[in-house]
């Protein structure tokens, strides 16, 4: 009997988009193989205030890491930045895979076609992330950022209807539910860091489902394998919670070697500490320790600590 191995995923258009790629990767892979979506609401698609209140990003991957546990999936397909990075995964459960990273950058979408430099002072710009916000109010201080949440689709649609002036989304997410003709800048990563773990999807199984691990394994991508792990264990060294702008990316040279660039904001964005390691002989996750030191030696930890959550 050929395979089957049941995908569980968020039911928002992107999400479902994502499992789409996964499930023709997969195809190509193991012809013989069948797959099929199990679609979940989390309490964060739900809930459309502070995430602080359910407790950060793991309200986008409770549901479905207890149907994953519950054995009513066998993969769950996650973006990486919304995994928590401040405490391990569920017992029970590994990443089997990381794709080839995506674009890393965040995308302004206006529908005058404006940059970020000439919205005029007071425009709105639609985001409830609390790295952008630190970033805009440190490099753009006249622009007023108000919340907003939902999934991408709703967002642009609230932008549409005269609610924002401009919406700050991430270049992947917009490639993957095909709305990339609705960029108007793309901001460098310097001068937006970007999340941990941004443009990255994480399939994560059960350990002990040595059929689907061995399956999903084949299309792990060294690269951002690396990559990932050097970003989970410096955010997990910084324990910062969900109200932390901390931001940061990894990247693997084609030689091989590999570095880690990490910055930790306050929330006015006045004060921000930087780091820029190299891992040398140094693996992925001692990058990772080694750039969070540098961070608090710097006062990361004083840093974070004092932004209420």
């Amino acid at each position: 009997m050929p395979q089957l191995i049941r995908i569980v995923t968020r039911s928002s258009p992107m999400a479902l988009a994502q499992v789409d790629r996964v499930r023709a990767l997969l195809a190509a892979t193991h012809p013989r193989l069948v797959t099929e979506v199990v679609p979940v609401t989390t309490s964060g698609d739900r809930w459309l205030g502070a995430l602080s209140a359910l407790g950060g990003k793991g309200a986008f991957t409770k549901e479905v890491d207890a149907a994953l546990l519950a054995g009513e999936a066998d993969l769950a397909v996650h973006c990486l930045k919304d995994m928590p990075g401040d405490r391990p995964l569920p017992e029970g459960t590994a990443v089997a895979a990381y794709l080839p990273r995506d674009d890393i950058r965040d995308a302004v979408v206006q529908p005058a076609g404006l940059t970020l430099a000439e919205l005029p002072a007071g425009s709105r710009i639609g985001t409830s992330s609390v790295r952008r916000i630190a970033q805009i109010a440190a490099a753009h201080p006249e622009l007023e950022c108000l919340p907003i949440r939902g999934n991408a689709n709703s967002r642009l649609a609230k932008l549409d209807a005269g609610e924002y002036d401009a919406l700050l989304l991430a270049v992947s997410g917009l490639e993957r539910i095909g709305q990339a003709e609705r960029i108007t800048q793309v901001l460098d990563a310097d001068a937006m860091c970007p999340p941990i773990g941004a443009g990255i999807l994480a399939l994560q199984c059960r350990a002990d489902d040595s059929a689907t691990v061995d399956a999903v394994s084949a299309l792990n991508h060294a690269s951002t394998w690396r990559e990932a792990a050097a970003e989970r264990m410096m955010l997990h060294a910084l324990q910062g919670h969900c109200n932390s702008p901390i931001a940061g990316y990894a990247q693997a040279e084609p030689d091989g070697r590999l570095s880690l660039r990490a910055r930790v904001f306050t929330l006015d964005g006045k004060r921000v500490l930087d780091a820029h390691e190299w891992a040398g002989a140094l693996s992925p996750e001692e990058l990772g320790m080694a750039t969070a030191l540098a961070l608090l030696r710097q006062g990361a930890r004083e840093l974070i600590d004092g932004i209420p959550h």
